[in-house]
């Protein structure tokens, strides 16, 4: 039986025009593709290929579902949307690696990034993540609350931008609250803060306002929230709207 292989790969953040070329190449390469269901359905159906759709939440059984395919001689591709290193399936893909089957560790595993969700959103506004940012997943599923609240709390005092996925679920609706109040004591009032709904998708919308004047129960799971540091700023477009930029360079060195 020949050596079957896994490609790990971002599909970008919604339509297939912000997919990589390198990207495209190797899931329409595979005999099987893996994912998060809504994530495969972003594919066109190819003869011969087929498709293992899962539910969320169940990274690891899916990383081990791959690895086995892959050891039967199958080229896999495991499919995340955005970048597949950033909060999303090459660490699971590792994870099982290093707990798992010895001979997974024989296989020949490649990852292939893509435009992450932040990408996207930045594009949009301007160039907001221009100088030091800080990315944090709001989930607690897979860590504790105190966790979050201390990784927030330093990334605010230490004046980062901040882009905030996962900030809310039906089932923990009450976090992303919790994590704009502790924003609201270290950070400015007119800090620019950004909820960007679906970007590059059907119904996108992107709603900039101050830290204070901020409605944290418009997020939910499609929402990418971007949090300004005290260098962060607006610039006033003809249309009546604006680009929103972080220099790069810091308070009295420009």
């Amino acid at each position: 039986m020949s050596a079957g292989r896994i490609d790990i790969v971002g599909l970008g953040p919604g339509p297939h025009d912000l997919m990589t070329f390198a990207a495209d190449a190797v899931v329409r390469a595979a005999r099987d593709v893996v994912g998060y269901a809504p994530y495969i359905d972003r594919l066109p159906a190819l003869p011969g290929q087929m498709r293992h759709a899962s539910d969320n939440r169940v990274e690891l059984e899916r990383a081990r579902r791959a690895l086995d395919l892959a050891l039967g001689g199958a080229r896999v591709a495991v499919v995340s949307g955005g970048d597949p290193g950033v909060f999303a399936m090459a660490a699971a893909v590792f994870e099982a690696v290093e707990q798992g089957d010895p001979r997974w560790r024989t296989l020949d595993i490649e990852v292939h990034p893509g435009v992450s969700a932040m990408l996207a959103v930045a594009a949009r506004l301007g160039a907001p993540l221009g100088h030091d940012f800080a990315v944090l997943s709001l989930s607690d599923n897979l860590k504790p609350w105190d966790m979050i609240a201390r990784r927030v709390t330093a990334a605010a005092e230490a004046d980062f931008v901040m882009a905030f996925y996962n900030p809310a679920s039906k089932t923990r609706p009450h976090l992303i609250h919790d994590v704009f109040k502790l924003l609201r004591g270290v950070k400015a009032p007119e800090t620019i803060t950004v909820f960007a709904h679906a970007v590059s998708r059907p119904g996108e919308r992107i709603d900039v306002t101050t830290l204070a004047d901020a409605d944290p129960s418009v997020a939910n799971m499609s929402t990418l929230v971007l949090v300004g540091s005290s260098e962060t700023r607006r610039v006033a477009r003809g249309n009546g709207g604006c680009w929103i930029y972080s220099p790069r360079s810091y308070g009295a060195l420009r």
